[in-house]
């Protein structure tokens, strides 16, 4: 059952706030990592983990974040590689049609991208 929008405001402000642990560093490449709150940029960190972390990584997520917010991550985010994105609705128990990067113009947007 998806908690209410109000349930996840209150546990994204009751969450402390926490430096990225460094061993993590190198899956954002893009950004300065310094300048990361993993309180307010849960959902960029849960979905870059989720999609392109380790065991470590993986497992960092889920004692870091409530099952809610990675939900949401899922449902709000289209960054999730379809086949990341269907395990973990699968585990987390969300229907294929509220996962946004499983939906049909996601999909065929990324196959017109990459052919893979």
């Amino acid at each position: 059952m998806m908690e209410s929008i109000n349930d996840l405001k209150y546990t994204m402000t009751i969450m402390p706030k926490k430096q990225l642990p460094e061993q993590f560093y190198k899956y954002f490449w893009d950004i300065d990592v310094t300048t990361l709150d993993t309180s307010k940029n849960s959902l960029f960190i849960i979905n870059r983990l989720l999609d392109k972390g380790d065991d470590a990584a993986i497992r960092w997520i889920r004692d870091q974040y409530p099952n809610n917010l990675i939900k949401k991550a899922l449902t709000s985010l289209r960054g999730f590689s379809p086949k990341i994105a269907n395990f973990w609705g699968l585990f987390l128990g969300i229907p294929k049609d509220k996962i946004l990067c499983l939906q049909t113009p996601y999909l065929k947007r990324r196959s017109m991208h990459w052919s893979y």
